[in-house]
């Protein structure tokens, strides 16, 4: 039995929940609405102000679209009620971030800035005054995570001098350079 889909999703009181037939189900809060579709194999069920999801078979997909359905409602709950946040931070010798209007400009040892919009109302980027850190914010896990990774695969963290982008506490194995000119073949 899937430990993480026997856990029912408790739904805090300003949260609102809407099954639709075809397991289309509606989540509004106080940060706002999301909405998405589930597999029909999975049963969505309200049962005093908790999410239940049962699954019809013992079944391998079954039991991995089980949990897999109860994370990604409980993440659309957490999403409306709290919202979710991840944070970049920038290192190098002129790196920098800055923020005009909504977009996220980053300056990275290209040839030109490069630019992000957010890809939605619900996304906000913000970033600190020394232009070294980016947070990005929003009530969608799923979007929040792919444009952070998208915007780290621009400059990637290099070993040797650790300059790039990188996700705040991820550590970055250094290597050592060169072990000099004159070691090999100085004969």
């Amino acid at each position: 039995m899937s430990r993480i889909g026997k856990m029912p999703v408790s739904v805090p009181a300003s949260v609102t929940v809407d099954i639709v037939p075809g397991n289309i189900v509606t989540i509004k809060g106080p940060k706002g609405e999301l909405s998405q579709r589930f597999n029909r194999d999975m049963t969505i069920s309200r049962e005093n102000g908790e999410i239940v999801v049962t699954r019809p078979t013992d079944q391998r997909h079954h039991r991995a679209l089980h949990g897999l359905t109860r994370s990604l409602l409980n993440n659309m709950v957490v999403g409306v009620t709290d919202g979710f946040q991840r944070v970049l931070e920038i290192h190098g010798v002129g790196y920098r971030a800055q923020q005009e209007g909504q977009n996220l400009i980053l300056q990275i040892g290209k040839s030109h800035p490069v630019e992000y919009p957010p890809p939605s109302q619900d996304v906000t980027f913000e970033v600190s005054r020394d232009g070294r850190t980016v947070t990005i914010s929003g009530i969608d896990k799923q979007k929040i995570g792919q444009l952070a990774a998208k915007i780290r695969k621009e400059r990637p963290p290099e070993p040797y001098k650790g300059k790039g982008i990188r996700y705040q506490g991820e550590y970055v194995r250094s290597k050592a350079g060169k072990a000099g000119a004159g070691a090999i073949g100085a004969a």
